[in-house]
């Protein structure tokens, strides 16, 4: 509809064009990825958040359009639409404003005002709302009946009957909607009895925050502590001032029909009106703060899945333990298991010189390049452990987040890869693999388990889920895959590619051998065009006789590199091997109606570096030897420490013990800092220094101000 496309266009204030084509490519079946890095001239170059976004709105306003349609339904059914409430409805495209609209003709459970009005008493309550006559128990006495024997029940079904009309009223849920806009204080309060059982959410005993300021992770805690029964939580504005605004709405003169009328006001507002915009507010609050923690969540998961990797190096990991041991694995460039034994370091068995031996021979015997060390029960130990051993060779020691191994461990992904080891094996090689190719491993896991977000299990759990998959998504296809060694688990996230193509893909690899070039790709079952289209540049072939099938060049885009060969009298691969050469492509000479500067510059880009990894080169670190529990740290230490978790509030960062540190937001550096990934991102290695220690609570304060990063 071009309705939408304006309304879309208006709202992301981008041109009507970029939106109008990058729906049209939607509704072709084109992913994200695909139209983000492939179709640049159609979109003039939207990204991937700007292309989800629109595809967000264009669902937002189908489902709106569904809406204005069953409401118009309804109230025809009813003999009720006029041709003017028909315009307001159809020209209306906030929800809002249309549920406002649709308020009085909605069916709803019998009210006291419908069983008032069955009594015959409407006509009453309109002569009270007109505030005409002073003699209101006259004019009462006249709809007496069988079903109303007093006055004063007349009185009150009129004001029953009158409050529903004031609750339906647009201009009163407005006015009410503006003060609870401006002025709404959002309180929590402890439930009589729980101090001990909640103290976990003691800053929000006695808690009051205007609700327009209230930051997300707090809204988010007090709700949690509602849905736990330890906090009772209310959203409240001046309930003088609301009576005041709805009476100079309603009440016009000074009778005794005004004063039904102020009566009528003041039920309307605390029965009907204030519960209902109270339910708006905090539905809306919640929503917002829902978007700001899943933005987080996204952007936390993003940084994660492109953490720098390894590489194709052979691997020893070490899932660490005390009392069970440490379980040893060894993998090799590709992966595969080839050992896996359990070794007693640490109490209560103390075998330290038969695990170093064992570790020793090992390294050698495997050729190991790298070790991997799981930061949870024992990493620090086992690290350390591992530092005292003199190796023949020499071999990188990385700590690996343990975050989610323990739920891949157990999961059908993990007994399907390794049906005949336990679960320990399957964590240790998973902390092995994470560290050869975090991407590639932690597409296995659910996104949620991996640790990187804040009240995940909080938020709208089909908002996040969706947004989580659209960031694997777009990290999977941003890195591009070795189609000839990728999982099936990874092949799923290829633009074009799901489960049972994966499946395809991995089996006619494993019944063929490796594929030889990309256009092979079209010879797996169920690989039509389209999904060849969506799906060929965002894999790789290495060792094809056409070296751009390694490549994020599309082939699409083939014959204008060839012809660019072909101009220069060289070949395709002398083009990729000479930057001279390159330096002589006139790039304007191969513009066409379809091919713009955009993907021309792209494909010149990726001439220069073919199949380049856009992950930044991983960096050994080491935590301070001296500090390896809470109580080591002192206030005043500067620390190494490595950011485990970015929040709207500040970051987490992990200093060597089992607690993380926190450096708050207004402590991130020397300046005003609005938002913590303006200074630090997930992984990152810094310099903080302990302002606190609360060993009760075990709880750390660090600051990173004036200290050099």
């Amino acid at each position: 509809m071009d309705i939408f496309i304006s309304l879309i266009a208006k709202q992301l204030q981008i041109s009507e064009r970029q939106v109008q084509n990058t729906v049209k490519l939607l509704g072709e079946g084109a992913t994200i990825p695909f139209i983000s890095r492939y179709r640049k001239e159609l979109t003039s170059g939207l990204d991937e958040v700007q292309i989800g976004a629109i595809a967000d709105l264009q669902a937002k306003l189908t489902e709106l359009a569904k809406r204005k349609e069953t409401i118009l339904n309804t109230i025809e059914e009813q003999g009720k639409l006029t041709p003017e409430l028909k315009q307001q409805i159809e020209q209306t495209w906030e929800s809002t404003v249309l549920e406002d609209l649709y308020l009085p003709y909605k069916p709803k459970r019998r009210t006291r005002g419908q069983m008032a009005c069955e009594k015959g008493l409407e006509p009453l309550a309109k002569l009270l709302m007109a505030q005409r006559y002073s003699d209101i128990d006259l004019q009462a006495e006249r709809f007496l009946s069988d079903a109303v024997t007093s006055i004063k029940d007349a009185l009150a079904g009129a004001r029953d009957i009158m409050a529903e009309w004031i609750n339906e009223n647009g201009y009163a849920r407005n006015t009410i909607r503006a003060i609870f806009s401006r002025e709404a204080i959002i309180y929590s309060r402890l439930v009589k009895g729980k101090e001990a059982e909640g103290d976990k959410f003691r800053d929000y005993f006695n808690a009051e925050e205007p609700l327009r300021r209230i930051s997300s992770h707090r809204l988010l805690a007090m709700r949690r502590g509602e849905a736990e029964g330890f906090l009772k939580v209310e959203i409240a504005v001046s309930e003088e001032l609301c009576l005041e605004r709805l009476n100079k709405l309603f009440v016009t003169v000074n009778n005794a029909s005004s004063e039904q009328v102020k009566l009528a006001v003041a039920d309307s507002y605390k029965r009907l009106l204030k519960p209902a915009i109270e339910t708006e507010f905090a539905a809306e609050s919640k929503a917002k703060a829902d978007g700001e923690a899943i933005a987080i969540f996204v952007e936390n998961l993003k940084q994660l899945l492109l953490s720098s990797p390894l590489g194709q190096k052979r691997v020893l990991s070490l899932d660490p333990g005390f009392r069970t041991g440490c379980k040893v694995v060894c993998l090799d460039a590709q992966g595969n298991l080839l050992h896996n034994e359990t070794i007693y370091p640490h109490p209560p068995k103390n075998e330290t010189a038969l695990a170093m031996k064992k570790i020793a021979h090992l390294v050698e015997q495997y050729a190991i390049e790298a070790i991997a060390i799981g930061n949870g029960t024992a990493g620090r130990e086992t690290e350390q452990f591992i530092q005292s051993i003199h190796f023949d060779r020499q071999v990188q020691v990385f700590v690996v987040s343990e975050n989610g191994a323990s739920i891949y461990s157990a999961s059908k992904i993990a007994r399907e890869e390794f049906p005949e080891y336990d679960v320990t094996v399957r964590g240790a090689v998973s902390l092995g693999r994470r560290l050869m190719d975090p991407l590639a491993e932690l597409v296995k896991l659910d996104p949620k388990s991996i640790g990187v977000g804040q009240y995940q299990y909080d938020v709208d759990q089909s908002a996040l889920k969706k947004a989580l998959d659209q960031t694997v998504e777009n990290a999977v296809n941003k890195v591009g895959v070795n189609v000839n060694t990728a999982s099936k688990y990874l092949l799923t996230y290829i633009s074009g590619i799901g489960p049972q193509l994966a499946e395809n893909i991995v089996a006619f690899r494993a019944q063929n051998g490796p594929f030889k070039s990309r256009k092979a790709l079209l010879n797996v079952a169920k690989m039509g065009a389209k999904s060849f289209e969506q799906s060929a540049g965002f894999m790789r072939v290495e060792n094809s006789d056409n070296p751009l099938d390694n490549s994020a060049v599309h082939p699409e885009s083939y014959p204008i590199v060839e012809r660019m060969a072909r101009d220069l009298k060289c070949s395709v691969a002398d083009l990729l091997r000479d930057e001279n050469l390159r330096k002589q492509i006139l790039v304007q000479n191969y513009v066409t109606d379809t091919v713009g500067l955009p993907t021309l510059n792209d494909v010149l880009l990726e001439l220069a570096k073919p199949g380049r990894d856009p992950r930044t080169e991983i960096q050994v670190f080491a935590f301070d030897p001296t500090v390896k529990t809470i109580n080591d740290v002192k206030v005043g230490q500067i620390l190494p420490g490595i950011i485990t978790n970015v929040t709207k509030f500040g970051a987490f960062v992990d200093v060597g013990v089992h607690e993380n540190g926190l450096v708050h937001i207004s402590n991130m550096a020397d300046r005003f800092v609005s938002d913590p990934t303006e200074v630090v991102a997930l992984h990152q290695h810094v310099q903080v220094k302990v302002i606190e220690v609360d060993l009760e609570r075990k709880r750390i304060q660090l600051s990173m101000k004036g200290i050099k990063q």
